[in-house]
């Protein structure tokens, strides 16, 4: 690596508490509310919190997609991995975005038809190679 972005990395990172002050209280914001792991990753490694945390936030709010359309695809994303406190949080994430319940739920029962999906294709799959 180039001396000058090492030197713009540790400059960086001489803020990094700073930082993750800032996206903690975003988080809390954005979401009403503030997952458990967030704090625990921040006290302990707030260098790579902050770096995390700007390209999580990036992720969360993509430029061609709403908050409220963001907040759904991650609840659905949450439902489908089985990431049960995710999922919390981002149910409300989503209505404070303005999702309806409907919207939530429709999102919801997609997660859980590709979820069901996800354990048929490999379940069936090992079946019918061991019943032909």
């Amino acid at each position: 690596m180039k001396e000058a972005n090492k030197e713009a990395i540790s400059e960086f990172l001489k803020h990094a508490d700073s930082i993750g002050d800032d996206m903690l209280e975003d988080t809390q914001k954005m979401l009403g509310s503030m997952p458990f792991i967030l704090p625990v990753q921040k006290n302990e490694r707030p260098d790579y919190f902050a770096l995390m945390c700007i390209a999580d936030d990036m992720l969360c709010r993509p430029p061609n997609l709403s908050a409220k359309t963001a907040e759904l695809v991650t609840l659905a994303a949450a439902a489908a991995a089985g990431a049960g406190p995710c999922l919390k949080f981002h149910i409300q994430a989503a209505a404070k975005e303005g999702a309806t319940r409907g919207e939530i739920f429709d999102t919801i029962m997609i997660a859980a038809l590709v979820g069901k999906t996800k354990i048929l294709a490999s379940a069936l799959r090992d079946f019918s190679e061991a019943y032909p």
